[in-house]
């Protein structure tokens, strides 16, 4: 991961003596970034570190960890055990250990600020009598029951839809009471912030918006395009469409496969490249075989931290086609950065992002036969006008360098600590 170095101003942000302490308490672990939850917990965590602040971060210790700690760029990541075995015992576990640890740090480091990530590992952190008095910042990132609801199916049997309906509950019970504890709210859209005062009715002056941004150094435009391409064995004679998803229900994946029948048909030039891992994965395989289009598409599983530049480098176009609770959307900045056009879905955070750089890149809708429109529409622009496409992904980069980077997402995020 790109860590440039500290400014001497940002060095000398802070005397020693007067060094803030901040703790981060997620779901999530920062030392693997497979997703946007991880994206921001790292690039705040590493950008406080370099304007002065000492921040620790504690998680809870999942089966693919093989320490209770480890360091992430220098920052300390603590680990709590919790117990699979069943809700109940994983629920348990989560309270009993996540408060048994962060009484031991506070003990050790004392802590200025609190920024809680998501709300099941602070569960045991906004009991402790021990956070009192320290103030709390939630970062929402998404309504944790309405992700448990779009990753699960509602069991058809009644037992089944008891206790489908318990996990909902518990999750939102558990949302609510970090909201409460919290004493400032940040959201990285106005979709989620309009989310939020809906489930819960939390009073507006409580929340702020702060975009999301993006490494401007790590996303960047190709120097040769071509280059990339034969590295990464992909045609240079093909319109290459990209995407990187969690395979689950809610990406709209299985959409932008059936649109890209309709496409191929036409356009039989045109290739789909889709990045991520998730339980989707062979449904949508089979699902492009059976439509016809396996030759023209290509899963690449998960994508590492230091390839996924070049995937958006040798893309033509970047697809998002987002069903539902699309939060923000940073692959959408990432994207742009690399000087690559998106065309999107009007779901979410989606619908902000892309309203402001051009509406005519928006899907009027999520349904394939949308998708597959406005893609053919821009692939003649792309075959037929290249100039002009050149010029559309200049203004792509130009976008993302003046609107969003995670610089000026850190400074505000400073002013609530």
């Amino acid at each position: 991961m790109s860590s440039p170095s500290k400014t001497k101003a940002e060095c000398m942000k802070f005397k020693p003596s007067e060094r803030k302490n901040i703790l981060t308490v997620a779901d999530v672990s920062m030392a693997s970034v497979i997703g946007g939850a991880e994206r921001v917990l790292y690039e705040q965590s590493i950008r406080l570190v370099r304007r002065g602040y000492a921040v620790h971060a504690m998680t809870r210790r999942l089966p693919v960890h093989g320490e209770e700690e480890t360091l992430v760029e220098g920052i300390p990541e603590r680990r709590y055990a919790v117990d699979f075995t069943n809700p109940f015992l994983f629920l348990l576990s989560n309270h009993r250990n996540g408060k048994k640890l962060f009484e031991s740090l506070q003990g050790r480091t004392g802590f200025d600020a609190i920024i809680i990530h998501q709300p099941i590992s602070a569960a045991g952190v906004i009991k402790s009598r021990r956070a009192k008095g320290i103030k709390k910042v939630y970062i929402c990132h998404s309504l944790s029951f309405e992700e448990y609801v779009s990753r699960n199916k509602r069991p058809a049997d009644l037992s089944g839809r008891l206790i489908y309906g318990m996990h909902v509950q518990i999750r939102k019970w558990m949302e609510k009471r970090a909201l409460q504890h919290a004493d400032e709210i940040i959201v990285l859209s106005q979709f989620t912030r309009d989310k939020l005062r809906g489930a819960y009715r939390i009073p507006p002056g409580k929340i702020a918006i702060i975009p999301g941004g993006v490494d401007l150094v790590q996303f960047k435009p190709a120097g040769d395009k071509a280059s990339i391409r034969r590295a990464l064995n992909l045609p240079d004679d093909k319109i290459v469409l990209f995407t990187v998803r969690n395979l689950v229900p809610r990406m709209g994946l299985e959409n932008l496969i059936d649109a890209l029948k309709t496409l191929v048909a036409n356009a039989p030039d045109i290739c789909l490249v889709i990045g991520g891992t998730g339980p989707l994965r062979h449904e949508l395989e089979r699902r492009a075989e059976e439509l016809g289009v396996d030759g023209s598409i290509r899963f690449e599983g998960f994508i590492p931290e230091d390839y996924l530049p070049k995937y958006y480098q040798m893309a033509d176009l970047f697809i998002l086609p987002t069903r539902e609770l699309e939060g923000f959307g940073l692959v959408t900045l990432e994207a742009m950065a690399c000087g690559v056009p998106v065309l999107g879905t009007p779901v979410g955070g989606t619908l902000e992002i892309i309203s402001q750089f051009d509406p005519g890149f928006l899907f009027p809708d999520s349904t394939p036969e949308a998708i597959a429109g406005l893609i053919a529409e821009k692939y003649h622009v792309i075959r037929n006008v290249p100039d002009r496409w050149r010029e559309i992904s200049g203004k792509a980069r130009s976008f993302a360098e003046k609107n969003y980077s995670w610089d000026k997402h850190v400074d505000a995020l400073e002013k609530h600590l």
